[in-house]
């Protein structure tokens, strides 16, 4: 298995090692101090000197991590569909992407509270550049994604990812979390890129690649954020991109917003776990021929369960009636939402740019206006 040993997370036999060399780097302070403030350091670092293998390190450590990052920076965490979930079994769980840490690792506290496999998580390799931070990923079972390759390393990169993710969901009865699409969604528009969807068939052996995708038990993922703690941050790119410029991050941007994503307020968050696809395999299957437009079919199915299943909160609401100068909604949230909303508004987003109110509210009101369309009702 050593092919994958550049994008794998560490084995259980690499994982005392690896904690015992960043035990003593601030970071890991300040997480352990963040996540256990009532004890002595010495304390969890006698515990984290005796943790040997993955389980063990989330479970105890940054399941409370979770837990204290919901406490301070969110008013609770609720979830629907989880009980359709087989123990003991993995699924290949397709998700709409909003933040870089918090997704997976919420995702990954409710399948441990329901006694579900947690995942392996795609993750950028761009985002761990500090050796700490590519550390802590190993040991949280994220695999890496390979970013900025040439067209050619690309090809390998996406046939070793695809071969990896089918050794993890077939082999070794692992659950594997990715995103629907490189990089998270900033525009509220959440919908999934083929190119994902072919990257994980290249490792099938399967004659018709919907066999192979009913064989690792796709479940689509919808997660939604009252407050996306980040909003502000995603403006200088869609800004850009509005004036069809091409946007180059700061040094230090993505670190700034992984920290952003975990400790700003979110108020209310949801996380549904869509049906397993299975019959809508077997209808593309009869449907479609040709691999591309069964691709194209399987991404709408993927859209559908993820638009049909979001929540939406009453940020989204204000957010599209004040982009669409109306009240349809006003009946969904109060003047106090609306009013605080408008504060947050005008805390974060410079008002005489119409460009950046439009994409800062636009953020917000997407989700409604693809969910009214998914419905009809617009």
């Amino acid at each position: 298995m050593q092919k994958f040993d550049s994008i794998r997370p560490f084995y259980d036999t690499e994982v005392n090692e690896a904690i015992r060399n960043i035990l003593d780097h601030p970071m890991m302070k300040a997480l352990m101090n963040f996540s256990f403030p009532d004890l002595p350091d010495e304390v969890w670092k006698e515990q984290l000197r005796r943790t040997h293998s993955i389980r063990d390190y989330q479970c105890n450590f940054i399941y409370h991590s979770v837990q204290k990052v919901l406490e301070k920076s969110s008013d609770g965490l609720t979830t629907s569909g989880f009980e359709k979930l087989q123990k003991n079994t993995s699924y290949l769980f397709i998700s709409n992407h909003r933040d870089i840490l918090l997704d997976t690792s919420l995702l990954n506290a409710c399948l441990f509270e329901h006694g579900l496999v947690m995942t392996a998580s795609a993750i950028g390799d761009n985002l761990v550049k500090k050796s700490f931070l590519k550390v802590l990923a190993k040991l949280n079972r994220n695999f890496l994604v390979q970013r900025g390759l040439s067209p050619r390393e690309m090809l390998q990169s996406s046939k070793l990812l695809s071969e990896y993710i089918g050794q993890l969901l077939l082999h070794e009865n692992r659950s594997v979390w990715i995103a629907q699409r490189e990089g998270r969604t900033k525009d509220g528009n959440d919908a999934t890129n083929p190119g994902v969807l072919k990257m994980i068939g290249m490792g099938s052996d399967e004659q018709n690649l919907m066999d192979y995708f009913k064989k690792i038990k796709i479940v689509p993922v919808a997660i939604s954020y009252e407050y996306d703690p980040t909003d502000a941050l995603k403006m200088p790119q869609l800004l850009a991109e509005a004036n069809q410029e091409i946007y180059i991050k700061e040094k230090n941007e993505d670190f700034t917003t992984l920290m952003s994503g975990v400790m700003g307020q979110k108020k209310r968050i949801h996380i549904h776990v869509g049906d397993i696809l299975n019959h809508e395999l077997d209808d593309i299957k009869t449907e479609f021929d040709n691999l591309n437009k069964q691709i194209q079919a399987l991404a709408q199915v993927i859209d559908d369960s993820i638009l049909s299943n979001y929540k939406l909160w009453p940020t989204n609401y204000i957010a599209f009636d004040i982009l669409n100068n109306t009240n349809f909604h006003s009946n969904l949230y109060s003047e106090n939402e609306k009013s605080l909303f408008e504060r947050r508004l005008e805390m974060r987003i410079d008002r005489n740019n119409p460009l950046a109110l439009q994409g800062f509210l636009a953020m917000y009101a997407n989700p409604v206006a693809n969910k009214l369309t998914y419905t009809n009702a617009i």
